[in-house]
């Protein structure tokens, strides 16, 4: 292969290194997945290198897997077949700002972006709990949900992606630039149907955010307040996080304020909103015990914003402490919202710790799940999952590796089987993630 002037490496620790995303929060997908690897990693600096790239894989029949942050936690950038791992961590400027659009280039972290934006007046819609090293692209290809999302929705809904530069392996592979609907295709499909080179997304006027810690005595008072907060229009807000009050001890940060016993609200709205929040959390028997800068705490490497609790940050931070636990994505229903969120924890009272996360699915307010699950075995853990679905939840099950088996209510509306029969003829993209294609 020509790779003369393009950043790459046979070396085997690396290699390993570079296979690899946070897969092993589940213990099924550990069993599947710990020892896959590619055989060369690449880091292209521009798209003309990353059709180079391409063309030579093209030539040798060799699997591509693109490779952003690597924060996913299904496996999405582990190669299954070897191959290419394609690491897009260089190409990673902001290209434009125009009328509230941000066009970046996809390995761009999220973080600096958002920062760049402020600058000019703007900030992000929507990002993970992983916004200090996720990528855009990534968090296009194989996220799409989480800070913002009780506002704005998840990345699937319309206007949330307004375009993508993304490559084929066409023969010759080739860039096209695609917008609107016809981007539907790329958004969380885990780099099988192009690899991303640019990401087109709107933005919001930039804010002045606080993060709110406030306690409650029981999980239920704490849900009805997070349910009633997301429903406040009044109030301009990104995020509501309801945690068991088993899960605040793991909070480094905060777990000193969180009284032993109680549950924990984690909010971040508009300094102009503390009013109404201090009053909605009275009502609701809410107790405020911390709050800070948002913005200033995550541009500080020692401070921890409060979304690094929230979203699947919240798995990973009782993983630091406890390796016995696993969790789950669900979303609960718009009617009875919170009755079925207590069936579930009547249901499984020791088994599973409740974090919930308020969100906005088609322009509906509900609650999207995160919930810790102590782990003992596959059976029990579908079992688990069963019992979400007779209560009423959807699931997007976090155990397994490929699109159509993953999405569940996540899959975004598109051609995708169509789109990657048309770019990847040959089936080279991150192979063996989507079940319903056959090259």
């Amino acid at each position: 292969m020509d790779l003369e002037g393009i950043e790459h490496s046979r070396d085997p620790a690396l290699l390993r290194q570079k296979s690899r995303d946070f897969y092993w929060y589940s213990p099924v997908l550990k069993r599947q997945l710990d020892g896959k690897s590619a055989e060369l990693w690449a880091r292209p600096r521009d798209e003309e290198e990353v059709l180079r790239l391409l063309r030579e894989c093209r030539a040798a029949r060799m699997p591509v897997t693109a490779r952003g942050g690597a924060t996913g936690n299904y496996g999405q950038c582990v190669p299954l077949e070897g191959g290419l791992v394609l690491d897009l961590t260089a190409m990673a400027a902001p290209v434009s700002l125009t009328d509230g659009v941000l066009e970046a280039e996809a390995g761009a972290k999220m973080i600096d972006l958002d920062l760049w934006a402020r600058e000019r007046g703007w900030e992000l819609r929507l990002w993970p709990s992983t916004k200090r090293t996720a990528t855009i692209g990534g968090f296009v290809a194989g996220g799409g949900a989480g800070v913002g999302g009780m506002s704005h929705g998840t990345m699937r809904e319309r206007g949330n992606l307004l375009g993508v530069r993304v490559a084929t392996l066409e023969d010759p592979p080739r860039i096209l630039d695609i917008e609107g609907d016809e981007a539907n295709p790329v958004n969380r499909t885990y780099g099988t149907t192009g690899i991303i080179t640019r990401v087109r997304v709107p933005l919001a006027p930039a804010q002045a955010w606080r993060d709110v810690a406030i306690v409650f005595e029981k999980f239920p008072d704490a849900a009805r307040f997070a349910l009633s907060f997301a429903f406040a229009d009044g109030i301009a807000k990104k995020m509501c996080g309801v945690f068991d009050s088993r899960l605040p001890p793991f909070f480094r940060g905060i777990a000193d304020v969180v009284p032993e016993g109680h549950s924990l609200a984690l909010v971040m709205v508009t300094a102009a909103g503390m009013l109404a929040l201090r009053e909605m959390a009275a009502e609701h028997g809410g107790r405020i015990v911390a709050e800070q800068d948002a913005v200033a705490a995550e541009r500080d490497p020692a401070a921890t914003p409060f979304y690094e609790y929230c979203w699947n940050h919240t798995t990973l931070q009782v993983l630091k402490k406890d390796r016995g636990v696993t969790y789950l994505q669900c979303r609960f229903p718009f009617e009875g919202t919170l009755e079925s969120v207590e069936a579930v924890r009547a249901k499984f009272p020791d088994e599973v710790w409740m974090h919930t996360e308020c969100v906005r699915f088609g322009g509906r307010i509900t609650m999207s799940a995160l919930p810790v699950i102590r782990f003992t075995t596959e059976e029990r853990l579908a079992a688990i999952m069963a019992g979400f679905e007779e209560a009423g939840a959807g699931i997007a099950n976090p155990h397994v590796f490929t699109i159509e088996e993953g999405s569940g209510y996540r899959r975004v509306p598109g051609d995708q089987l169509g789109f990657k029969r048309r770019v990847d003829p040959l089936g080279l993209f991150n192979p063996g993630k989507m079940l319903s294609f056959t090259p």
